[in-house]
């Protein structure tokens, strides 16, 4: 949710597929399951779908992107998450090609991850305020195509 609103909040484009880059931002989670870290939680990770999605979407503009938002919140996940800050999972494969003796982000610093979740959870109240989506037309379109209300939006 964080990283549909910074994409909203810094671009402001009508036509972001908002719920692409939520899922981008989830993608990486997918570690938690594994149980360590992947090429997911690196930079290889979302430089691979996005280079994925622009040679398959070539000649098709709007399915382009509609897509890009995935690669996005992957790259959101990264900041937000603080995966940058583990040099040896964010440059992933450039200190080793071993992920053994690293932990998913997500898994460290509980009483940090707690208070993260709940600022997520202030800016999710926020954000329904804030475009509109508490008028049955707005959240519709949200959940239609994707995308917010341009009157919502800056820029």
């Amino acid at each position: 949710m964080v990283s549909a609103v910074a994409v909203a909040e810094i671009f402001g484009s009508p036509m972001v597929d908002y719920r692409m880059v939520a899922l981008g931002s989830l993608i990486p989670l997918i570690d938690l399951a594994v149980g360590q870290p992947t090429p997911l939680h690196s930079l290889v990770g979302p430089v691979v779908v996005l280079v994925l999605v622009m040679v398959l979407t070539v000649g098709r503009r709007l399915l382009r992107r509609r897509l890009l938002g995935i690669p996005i919140g992957m790259f959101l996940h990264l900041v937000l998450d603080a995966s940058w800050a583990n040099a040896d999972l964010f440059w992933w494969p450039a200190f080793g090609p071993e992920f053994a003796d690293l932990a998913v982000p997500e898994q460290e610093g509980f009483s940090i991850r707690l208070l993260l979740e709940a600022v997520g959870v202030v800016v999710a109240v926020w954000a329904y305020k804030r475009y509109g989506l508490d008028h049955p037309e707005n959240r519709g379109r949200l959940l239609r195509s994707g995308h917010l209300n341009r009157s919502y939006l800056r820029g």
